[in-house]
């Protein structure tokens, strides 16, 4: 949608649905996407039990071609075509793509991720029970509980007899965790989905408060900085002839990084680990090296790696120019190179269009008597899938998906009484879209 089009959405929301009902209770329908949901809770929780004790680490791709099989049979019941594609291309298991073809109006993208971060060599492999609402599992919140949130949210739909008013996409990858390369391959189908959608809607965990949903997710891409300087003995350091050397000059750059960039707020950057000395060796995946070096002589090489996260791609281009200017500034007889690597993942700006869905969400909650709903603060949301639709759809949100802690560690858990309250408020979300004149062709 371009921006006079959604324009005429928000008028047309305004003159039809605000001023006609209020919204202020639930209709006929949306009463009965309430009882379907009831319905199908049990069984949801029983599924998503089966799911998180499947190991679907991301490199474990044979599990997670496991899990995707699993939640396509639930899809397909529900009369969505599906796939399961290849990941070879960019070395991954692959994603789960499942289509329903409604009436002509609302397209929405649902999104969600097949794999975990705990991998067959982890000891935290099985799911249990810490009380009657409390499950402790591998995945069980980041984020197989918002997949089973996704299925039960499309059966209440299909019961109710509203899923043909809308066309849905739902899109769960099997690199969320650690995306594949290049990730232009990795993350294709996921664009594409979201060049022919009108709404996204991500069911990551968001900061695991139920009360808070994700309008804005900052990016993640990685630097590297590069410095060299005069390898000499160490009593004619300073000197104009030897300069100060390369582990001067990195420590100068990150000292400037910090003093005049730390403040701004949302923007973030980490030096992930730093080697220096007479000969340095970076390994090929970048997480480590060696370094080679003297107490009395002046380093020679320098190399730092780190990531930089920001809030738009604004943002992200102010802070790059400030620290390529830092970065050529260089102490006497030393030389620097700051390369970007974009590959990461994209900002999710504040938009207009994600600011309404968080109202609409808000709205549809309280009358379900579930409390009021917030935006969550970027700094406290990771980046996630919902950012590669930024630029491709007016309205996206993320973190409908089940709360709970800890998750990424062996003490992740799920708060299994949100799992019907998130569906019903996704469910009831959709619903509301679908019946507004400009997706009602």
């Amino acid at each position: 949608m371009n921006s006079r089009l959604l324009l005429s959405l928000f008028c047309s929301l305004f003159i039809f649905g605000f001023n006609q009902r209020g919204f202020s209770q639930l209709s006929k329908t949306e009463k009965k996407i309430v009882k379907a949901v009831d319905k199908h809770t049990d069984a949801s929780l029983e599924f998503l039990e089966k799911a998180v004790n499947i190991n679907s680490g991301t490199m474990n791709f044979e599990g997670v071609r496991e899990v995707g099989k699993l939640f396509q049979q639930e899809l397909q019941k529900i009369g969505f075509e599906t796939r399961l594609t290849s990941g070879d291309a960019y070395g991954r298991a692959g994603h789960l793509i499942a289509t329903h073809e409604g009436k002509p109006g609302l397209r929405l993208l649902l999104i969600g991720h097949l794999d975990t971060v705990f991998e067959l060599d982890s000891p935290f492999q099985s799911s249990s029970k810490i009380n009657d609402s409390i499950m402790k599992a591998p995945g069980v919140a980041d984020m197989k509980g918002g997949d089973v949130i996704i299925i039960l949210a499309m059966q209440a739909l299909k019961e109710a007899g509203v899923l043909d008013e809308m066309s849905v996409e739902i899109v769960m990858t099997g690199d969320e965790e650690k995306s594949g390369d290049p990730i232009e391959l990795s993350k294709k189908d996921l664009v594409e989905a979201a060049k022919r959608a009108d709404v996204a809607l991500g069911f990551e965990n968001g900061d695991g408060n139920p009360e808070t949903i994700v309008i804005s997710r900052r990016g993640s891409s990685s630097w590297k900085l590069e410095v060299s300087g005069n390898a000499a003995h160490s009593s004619q350091v300073f000197t104009e002839k030897v300069g100060t050397g390369a582990i001067y000059e990195a420590s100068r750059i990150l000292n400037e990084f910090f003093t005049q960039l730390s403040t701004e707020e949302n923007l973030t950057f980490n030096p992930g680990f730093i080697l220096g000395g007479t000969s340095v060796e970076v390994q090929e995946d970048g997480t480590g090296g060696t370094a080679f070096g003297k107490t009395n002589v002046v380093a020679q090489k320098a190399v730092v790696r780190g990531d930089i996260r920001a809030v738009s791609l604004e943002q992200l281009d102010r802070a790059k120019g400030t620290m390529n200017k830092i970065v050529s500034e260089n102490y006497p007889e030393t030389e620097a190179n700051l390369s970007f690597d974009d590959g990461g993942y994209p900002p999710l700006a504040k938009a207009e269009g994600n600011e309404k869905l968080l109202e609409y969400y808000d709205e549809i909650s309280q009358e379900l008597g579930f409390g009021k709903v917030y935006a969550v603060n970027p700094r406290n949301a990771g980046a996630a899938d919902i950012s590669f639709t930024a630029g491709h759809v007016d309205m996206a949100v993320d973190g409908l998906g089940l709360s709970g802690d800890d998750d990424h560690t062996i003490n992740e858990t799920g708060n299994l009484n949100m799992v019907s309250r998130q569906a019903k408020r996704a469910a009831i979300l959709m619903y509301r879209l679908s019946q507004f004149p400009q997706f009602s062709n």
